[in-house]
């Protein structure tokens, strides 16, 4: 059985705290599109990409998509990580997502999160469509040179089918609660 959700699996469901003090389950979602992601604190290619995932969010707000971030990184393994720090760096931001926390990290072993930041796109049904990156070059947004989950969403949203479903994601591998801070389940692999 593979790590990762496949193309066409249902959305897990979760019921996670976020930074804004409210509780949010799958249910309370009911936009066209919903972009789930694996982000964290601290990570450098979250950094160097979080404008561009605001960007892409504000361009598709309007035409029913609704990004969603999931932070599930120990912070017993990385302290950056603490929901602590998530309530100030939205603060601090003002992201155009919610920033939920799954201390548990069972929402991330359920959807196979591999890296941060890692993106799943569901389209109505709430069946995964997409599963990778954003774009190649996380680090450093403005040097990319693919736009995948832009241009995946202007295919979901068209009603056209994703040309391209699977991409690796590039990122920090997500931190595991009791493991070292590189440590990858052993059947987490790469997507293609």
């Amino acid at each position: 059985m593979a790590f990762t959700l496949k193309i066409g699996e249902q959305a897990p469901v979760f019921n996670l705290p976020a930074t804004d003090g409210n509780t949010y389950s799958l249910e309370d979602f009911d936009d066209k599109v919903l972009v789930i992601f694996f982000t964290c604190n601290h990570c450098p290619y979250v950094i160097g990409s979080d404008e561009n995932t605001r960007q892409i969010a504000e361009q598709f707000e309007n035409q029913g998509v609704r990004f969603v971030a999931i932070n599930s990184n120990s912070s017993n393994t990385y302290a950056e990580d603490g929901f602590e720090f998530m309530v100030e760096r939205m603060q601090e931001n003002r992201f155009p997502w919610l920033y939920l926390h799954d201390e548990s990290q069972k929402i991330a072993e359920a959807y196979g999160a591999l890296r941060t930041p890692h993106f799943f796109v569901f389209n109505e049904t709430r069946r995964l469509v997409y599963t990778g990156r954003a774009i190649d070059n996380p680090r450093n947004w403005e040097e990319s040179t693919t736009h995948e989950l832009a241009d995946v969403l202007r295919e979901v949203v068209a009603e056209e089918p994703v040309l391209v479903p699977v991409t690796n994601p590039i990122g920090c591998n997500v931190k595991w609660e009791g493991k070292e801070r590189h440590w990858m389940p052993v059947d987490a692999c790469d997507l293609v």
